[in-house]
């Protein structure tokens, strides 16, 4: 009994981690999620999880992935940001939240497509809406993250009630 409590708080702690890190690109975010099904099955049980539940849930983290530079470096491209800024905004998502904390999420990615476009001879008002660009694909992105791991979770929950 005290094991499934324990596998639960494990479970909903990865969750939150999960969500949370599609906000903050630092954390694990759709793996989180992942490894919840496994502690549960670890520790709970495999038994309510068969083949098509993790096929399903593998191509929603293989699309998480793929998106979360997809949808980024297409709002940098689309508007007409280089292959500099997709660069530059790749690494202020990274790196900007270290730098300044409480703002760098969005500081980041705009100041490193911005500086990444200047640095292709690009004048300053290009390079602003590069920048601005990188900021629409972020927040695409967190949209698409947020909604695609819900349906992880939702899945989860919905194979061990049916």
């Amino acid at each position: 009994m005290w094991l499934d409590i324990l596998a639960w708080i494990i479970v909903v702690v990865l969750f939150i981690v999960g969500m949370a890190g599609s906000v903050y690109p630092i954390l694990p975010g759709a793996l989180a999620i992942y490894a919840a099904f496994f502690v549960y099955g670890f520790m709970v049980s495999f038994e309510p999880f068969g083949w098509l539940f993790w096929t399903i849930q593998t191509l929603i983290v293989a699309v998480l992935f793929l998106a979360d530079y997809a949808v980024n470096a297409w709002g940098v491209k689309r508007y007409g940001g280089s292959r500099a800024s997709v660069v530059g905004s790749t690494i202020g998502v990274l790196v900007g939240p270290f730098v300044i904390p409480a703002f760098g999420l969005v500081i980041g990615p705009f100041a490193g497509a911005v500086i990444g476009e200047l640095l292709t001879g690009s004048d300053l008002d290009r390079s602003v809406k590069v920048g601005w660009g990188s900021l629409v694909g972020l927040f695409t992105s967190v949209v698409v993250k947020i909604a695609l791991q819900a349906v992880m979770i939702l899945l989860f929950a919905l194979w061990l009630i049916f």
